[in-house]
């Protein structure tokens, strides 16, 4: 009878490492979405963007928003590639065949504005 209760709460303790980190997943996405959408959102226009075209000042536009990725450039795997495109459209190379699901995720952190149409 202990064996089974002992067993039982060993279950329910793993089952909680698995559904908890959803649950908290699930409400920071949240509190991101609604600290977004309650920001104003800035607006750059190609001419702007194509002044940040260097290793130390590189930003990309991807599906009409504009990210800052000067801190990711040193870290970026595919080296110098991410210059390729640095102060214009990167769109076609971010969706790539080379990327990692993980960059999708990622690149929220560098976003800075919406493109200017």
């Amino acid at each position: 009878m202990e064996l089974m209760v002992v067993t039982l709460i060993i279950g329910f303790l793993f089952s909680l490492l698995f559904i908890a980190p959803r649950f908290i997943k699930s409400d920071q996405t949240k509190k991101v979405h609604s600290d977004a959408n309650s920001k104003t959102v800035k607006a750059y226009n190609k001419a702007e963007v194509s002044l940040h075209n260097k290793r130390t000042d590189c930003w990309i536009i991807i599906k009409e928003k504009v990210y800052d990725v000067t801190p990711y450039v040193e870290e970026h795997p595919g080296g110098d590639a991410i210059l390729a495109h640095a102060g214009d459209d990167s769109t076609d190379g971010f969706f790539g065949p080379q990327h990692a699901t993980r960059v999708f995720d990622m690149i929220d952190d560098f976003y800075i504005g919406d493109l200017e149409k």
